[in-house]
């Protein structure tokens, strides 16, 4: 501390320049401040969006999954009725028996499906929606296509999957 004039007037100079300073430097880490925050805030959304996304992508899988899994009962269930357990002979999609004989061709048939499909807990609110046989026969052999459709719906979101088999007679 000057006890003089001249040092009272420099050390008055230096208290109202620091001030200055001071008061220009206040505002600039609030808009720091401010910017890390929206930045944050936007990856946070981002990382928010991207889960959601990822939650949504497995639900559909699994709706597949199940969309799928119906449709393999309905060509399994197909290829039982057509090639019958025990009995060595195959039928035509319509039922009737394959003659060895002559050649045929059956217009696709409508195959009813197997009910209580949604009574199984892992395929609730599926069902087979289309269940169609074509035959064949030529040259004493008989061939067949199965096409079955899965389809799944939860929530008012409809998820199939169609399965087209082919066989021949023996």
């Amino acid at each position: 501390m000057f006890l003089n004039h001249v040092g009272q007037q420099l050390l008055l100079t230096k208290t109202i320049t620091h001030c200055k300073v001071k008061k220009t430097q206040q505002g600039s880490a609030l808009v720091i401040a401010i910017f890390i925050i929206i930045v944050m805030t936007v990856l946070g959304l981002a990382l928010v969006r991207m889960l959601n996304t990822s939650a949504e992508s497995v639900a559909y899988e699994v709706m597949g999954t199940r969309a799928y899994a119906t449709a393999q009962i309905g060509v399994q269930w197909g290829g039982r009725e057509i090639f019958p357990l025990g009995t060595g002979a195959s039928r035509h999609c319509d039922g009737s028996t394959v003659s060895v004989n002559n050649n045929s061709f059956v217009s696709p048939q409508t195959l009813n499906p197997p009910s209580g499909i949604s009574n199984n807990d892992g395929l609730a609110n599926c069902q087979i929606s289309s269940l169609i046989c074509k035959d064949l026969k030529y040259d004493g052999v008989a061939y067949f296509t199965i096409t079955s459709t899965g389809q799944c719906n939860v929530g008012g979101i409809i998820t199939s999957r169609t399965i087209v088999i082919e066989a021949r007679s023996l």
